[in-house]
């Protein structure tokens, strides 16, 4: 499999799953700042929300070759890196270790996947 269609695939699978995590949460009242601190959890879940569209819409730009599909991947790849950055705090302070782990494996995989997309930009921009 081409590395463009795993990109394309990854960045679709990353952000339905942020839309679905968030949903989750929400859902099973998982939220406990939307009581406490509403304005700014509100915010990250938009800020969260947008990144995750974006990964959906850049993967999907990637798929069929669409002339914006290389830029918008790489714009939400970046958005992505800066929320497995940030998103992480809420974690190491509260001592809930297994999702730190988790946000490293993805940051790892997300900067594999941003060098890749630059060393094989032929592929990406064919």
């Amino acid at each position: 499999m081409k590395v463009k269609k795993i990109a394309a695939v990854y960045s679709i699978i990353v952000g339905v799953s942020m839309i679905g995590m968030w949903t989750v949460f929400y859902a099973t009242g998982g939220i406990p700042e939307l009581y406490t601190e509403p304005a700014k959890i509100t915010m990250h879940i938009i800020a969260e929300f947008v990144t995750a569209i974006a990964l959906i819409l850049g993967g999907f730009g990637l798929i069929p070759n669409r002339k914006w599909g290389f830029q918008a991947y790489l714009l939400s790849m970046g958005m992505l890196m800066y929320t497995l950055i940030v998103s992480p705090g809420y974690y190491i302070q509260s001592g809930d270790f297994v999702f730190v782990a988790m946000f490293a494996i993805f940051i790892i995989l997300a900067i594999i996947f941003i060098v890749m997309s630059y060393s094989k930009r032929n592929e990406f921009l064919t």
